[in-house]
């Protein structure tokens, strides 16, 4: 699966694909031949303002005109890790998007998203899955600190037994890591049972090393 990060949906600007920005979702589609989804910030635009919360327009944001603007466009997956966003804004994000979006959605938080609130919890894993969510996002072990094995075991037990999906996501810069780095995180994360292991963007060009 391939995961696009700080696209304005409204108004994208896709290196390469200039030319045709009506069409790039099924340009990228030949190109890369893979399911193609957009991350979505469902923004909690009346909470107070954090001071290291992003300013981000509002292609960018999950909203009614993202949500329908990603099934004209032929998006096959949204996902929406946050900045600055409340478990609240996500459950609400899930239930919009689920009611105009035919694709996968996947929500949950990587790393704390600007808002002081657990990264991973039973009862919001619960209430996600119960919204309408395909896979919960957490974060993967190894990269939030106070985040480990036996917390994400617990969340994917409850997670499976509400019959979704877990994605661990290495969302703090680990990507940039060594190989023996990465590949250590991976297996942590499979023995505890996730589905899905997501790799980040801190790189060159806002893409981790191929290798």
């Amino acid at each position: 699966l391939i995961l696009l990060n700080c696209v304005d949906v409204l108004n994208p600007d896709i290196y390469g694909l200039e030319h045709d920005r009506d069409n790039f979702v099924s340009e990228l589609h030949r190109l890369v031949g893979r399911p193609i989804g957009v991350n979505l910030e469902p923004v909690d635009l009346e909470a107070e303002m954090l001071e290291d919360r992003l300013d981000i327009p509002k292609g960018r944001q999950l909203n009614l005109d993202t949500v329908k603007r990603l099934e004209e466009v032929g998006f096959d997956l949204t996902g929406n890790p946050g900045t600055g966003v409340t478990n609240e804004q996500i459950e609400k994000a899930i239930r919009l998007t689920k009611e105009h979006f035919s694709g996968l959605v996947i929500a949950g938080k990587m790393h704390g998203a600007g808002s002081d609130e657990p990264v991973a919890d039973l009862t919001i894993a619960k209430q996600f899955i119960e919204a309408g969510a395909d896979v919960i996002l957490v974060p993967a072990v190894g990269t939030v600190p106070g985040f480990d094995m036996e917390e994400l075991k617990a969340v994917v037990r409850e997670v499976h037994r509400c019959g979704g999906l877990v994605l661990s996501a290495i969302g703090t810069s680990q990507e940039s890591s060594d190989e023996d780095t990465i590949k250590e995180i991976a297996i942590m994360n499979k023995i505890c049972g996730v589905d899905i292991q997501h790799i980040g963007d801190a790189g060159y060009g806002g893409v981790a090393p191929v290798e």
